[in-house]
């Protein structure tokens, strides 16, 4: 399945149906009055948030979504019937924004949650709904309300605990697929990740889900590259996983670009807990990963964690690391929850 996290949908929702002028006719009931029904309510459009589903590739081939307008009411005092609504069902983790592109009108992060995007138009009133004292015989009656027609994008953010970090080749998909059942591919060129993969890890019998994006190079937020378009997906992450290739000559200088192609992204994914890796260890003989180990924690300013995806060697270290951050942000939110009896 193709992988799409942005799409321009246009909706309307259904207009309400006319009232209707009808009379009575009965041959034996002398005077008889109004009998004219109210149109049918417009149907909706709505948006529900469902599982099972992680692209937007099905709003590629539709874009447009009208719901039905209502009938008109009719006489024998006969509502029209109500339109039928539409429900635009998308991934959990989706931000339905406005057509200026950064108004967010909802962000959907659990299954279940719906939104109503464009309400239908009310049904007009029949000639009945006039009948007074004063006007025993009103020959008048409302038009349905107007749909409303608007235009919205859906982008999607992949809803993970922990987000990887670094620049192509660093070997983020080898260290995803060496800890989880995903299977990204892997391959010894840049730009072997093109979309996002999610992977469940476990770790001490407990279980995080694991967001690999594209790698970043320097001048990303500019649009080199795949630029930044794939980072939204691990705004929602606890923490991120900042892998550096320890072959590479210039291990501070890698580790800077991509903290700064964070800062320029957002200052909220630059402030992010981070947990520092210096990867590929066991393809460095040991002069040089101290070298380059004890250069790389002076840049961060903290640990940094020794590790090989390939030979599994630190893997649990790390994982239990990212764990720990996961949990403590877990409570945070538990304790942020207000209690209810």
């Amino acid at each position: 399945m193709k992988f799409l996290d942005l799409a321009k949908v246009y909706i309307r929702s259904g207009a309400g149906g006319g009232g209707c002028v009808s009379f009575r006719r009965e041959k034996f009931i002398e005077f008889g009055g109004p009998d004219g029904g109210d149109g049918g309510k417009g149907g909706s459009v709505f948006v529900e948030a469902v599982g099972g589903l992680n692209t937007l590739i099905d709003f590629r081939y539709q874009q447009h979504f009208f719901a039905q307008n209502g009938q008109h009411g009719m006489g024998s005092q006969r509502t029209g019937k109500d339109g039928d609504d539409i429900v635009l069902k998308v991934p959990v983790g989706t931000e339905i924004i406005d057509e200026d592109e950064e108004t967010v009108i909802a962000d959907l992060t659990e299954v279940g949650q719906r939104v109503t995007l464009a309400r239908g138009g009310n049904g007009g009133w029949g000639n009945l709904r006039f009948k007074s004292s004063t006007n025993r015989s009103p020959s008048r009656a409302n038009p349905g309300q107007e749909g409303v027609e608007r235009t919205i994008w859906l982008r999607l953010k992949l809803i993970a605990d922990a987000g990887l970090l670094g620049l192509p080749n660093a070997g983020k998909s080898t260290f995803l697929a060496a800890v989880s059942n995903a299977r990204p591919k892997i391959a010894d060129y840049p730009f072997t990740t093109l979309v996002p993969n999610l992977g469940v890890v476990g770790i001490d019998n407990r279980e995080f889900v694991m967001a690999d994006i594209p790698g970043l190079i320097e001048g990303a937020s500019e649009g080199r590259g795949l630029g930044d378009q794939f980072l939204g997906h691990v705004e929602r992450c606890s923490v991120l996983l900042h892998l550096v290739d320890g072959t590479s000559e210039t291990v501070v200088e890698d580790y800077e670009t991509i903290i700064g192609e964070l800062e320029a992204y957002s200052d909220a994914l630059y402030e992010k807990p981070r947990i520092t890796v210096l990867n590929k260890i066991d393809a460095i003989d040991p002069e040089t990963l101290e070298e380059r180990h004890a250069a790389l924690e002076e840049a961060v300013g903290g640990k940094v964690y020794l590790m090989s995806g390939v030979a599994k060697q630190g893997v649990n270290d790390v994982l239990r690391a990212l764990w720990r951050e996961i949990s403590d942000d877990r409570l945070e939110e538990v304790e942020e929850e207000p209690w209810q009896p």
